[in-house]
């Protein structure tokens, strides 16, 4: 694997993705319209593994990263390259830099509509539609039906507790990331029978917050897993990304928070999205990085 390419005019090199101040990240999501402060960068690092594009005076030309769930499983994520060398094949060259490193992994993106050639043509296979629920929340949150169970706040410390309910839904053990989550994410559980059936998280991210994971077995369990935390976020803004296309992205349009726009989830290796009627699913991403 060639470890520095030659893109007409630039000559960049591949460089581990810690190896670079924060602040020239945050300028490349910047460029291309990414929300991501770097706090979010932060944390990504702390969890994630990457790279990053340079050139022989150490300007940023692209990044990528990939974070591993277990040992056989990762999502790829902020492979952004700069306006200037977009069409000139950095892109393509960062992914392969990163599948010649995942090699042997089962792998999951979620493409922009700009990426999802590339993807394609790299043998990933589309498997569904996420849609990012944005906007300010008003002051009062919609109605939902009532729910007779109990919601509680799960300490950081009690992860365990929904390990197993998480494995089911997301398909791998991402413990790791859901402890790096929980650092500063507030969390909420839904009993049913004395037994945690959903759960969900929310923190601080961009403009203002995201919700999310939040994992359930039904769009009523998922709306009151959200509910609970727009209650304390009148007149902030507020996102979900989410697949569902029912009444939990319903609820969330009469919150305010209409799709703004789409990505697309594709897998390389096994099918990562095996919804079964019933069963526990993830409603509400962690994020497009993460899953």
């Amino acid at each position: 694997m060639q470890d520095a390419v030659r893109l007409k005019s630039f000559e960049l090199f591949a460089r581990d993705i810690g190896s670079v101040d924060v602040s020239l990240l945050h300028a490349l999501s910047i460029s291309v319209g990414w929300p991501h402060r770097p706090k979010d960068w932060e944390f990504l690092l702390s969890v994630g593994e990457g790279i990053v594009a340079v050139d022989g005076i150490g300007r940023v030309f692209g990044s990528a990263m990939w974070f591993p769930h277990g040992d056989d499983f990762a999502t790829i994520g902020l492979v952004i390259t700069t306006p200037r060398t977009q069409a000139q094949g950095n892109g393509r060259w960062l992914m392969d830099q990163v599948l010649a490193r995942c090699a042997g992994r089962d792998l999951a993106l979620n493409s922009t509509r700009a990426a999802y050639i590339l993807y394609h043509s790299l043998g990933f296979a589309t498997e569904g539609q996420v849609y990012m629920h944005q906007g300010v929340m008003p002051p009062v949150t919609a109605a939902r039906l009532v729910l007779k169970v109990e919601i509680e706040a799960l300490a950081p410390d009690a992860l365990a507790e929904i390990a197993a309910l998480d494995h089911a839904a997301f398909g791998a053990d991402r413990m790791a990331h859901l402890k790096g989550l929980a650092e500063t994410a507030s969390i909420q559980v839904l009993r049913r029978g004395g037994a945690i059936v959903g759960y969900s998280m929310c923190r601080p991210f961009g403009r203002g917050h995201v919700i999310g994971p939040i994992v359930a077995s039904s769009d009523n369990d998922a709306i009151h897993l959200t509910a609970v935390h727009l209650d304390g976020l009148g007149g902030q803004f507020v996102r979900v990304d989410t697949r569902s296309e029912g009444a939990f992205a319903d609820f969330l349009r009469r919150n305010g928070l209409p799709a703004a726009e789409t990505v697309t989830t594709m897998s390389k290796g096994r099918r990562i999205l095996t919804e079964r009627p019933g069963e526990p699913i993830v409603f509400g991403l962690a994020g497009h990085a993460l899953g």
